[in-house]
């Protein structure tokens, strides 16, 4: 039987399932994917959280995809797609390797040059749906840098255990770690 991490976010409860990373840590599990409901509501709390101008949305592929287009929607901005694999539309893409906590594996993201020109033309919003280690956020910053592009500010949905101690991210609610039993 599976447990579950019941929270409030943007003013809607969710029941997270618990997942199992290694035999000492446990985390919940959030998924913005098939509920629009909860991507309407964080995505409009955020834009109204961030207290910066911004231009453009980055995200990383695939959970902040949601959120990003949602953002987008209601700011009435762009977002760009850091991608998890080089595709054959990708002109000079630049790539930058990311490990996150929800992964097994070292992973690639890749902007191509279409993209990288839209980004340094502005002020750039890094978004995801949760932070924990930062390794997403980083390897989105470091992307920024290696061409000139200027990050604005960074916000997530959650902020998983020591990074709901970052001051340099928005975020909406705190998220714990849990120790496996």
């Amino acid at each position: 039987m599976q447990e579950f991490y019941e929270m409030e976010i943007a003013g809607l409860k969710r029941q997270l399932p618990i997942c199992k990373v290694n035999d000492q840590l446990s985390i919940a599990g959030f998924i913005m994917f098939s509920d629009v409901e909860i991507t309407v509501a964080c995505a409009k709390a955020l834009l109204e959280k961030i207290d910066f101008d911004f231009d453009i949305i980055l995200t990383a592929e695939a959970k902040g995809i949601p959120l990003a287009y949602e953002m987008a929607r209601q700011s009435g901005k762009n977002y760009v797609v850091a991608r998890k694999m080089n595709k054959l539309y990708m002109k000079n893409p630049i790539m930058m390797s990311v490990k996150s906590i929800t992964t097994e594996r070292v992973q690639t993201l890749y902007l191509d040059q279409h993209e990288i020109d839209m980004l340094k033309k502005g002020r750039i919003l890094i978004v995801d749906d949760v932070i924990s280690t930062g390794g997403s956020l980083y390897a989105m910053e470091k992307m920024m840098e290696k061409f000139g592009g200027t990050v604005a500010g960074k916000c997530t949905v959650l902020a998983e255990g020591e990074a709901a101690d970052r001051t340099d991210i928005v975020y909406l609610e705190k998220l714990p770690l849990f120790e496996t039993k």
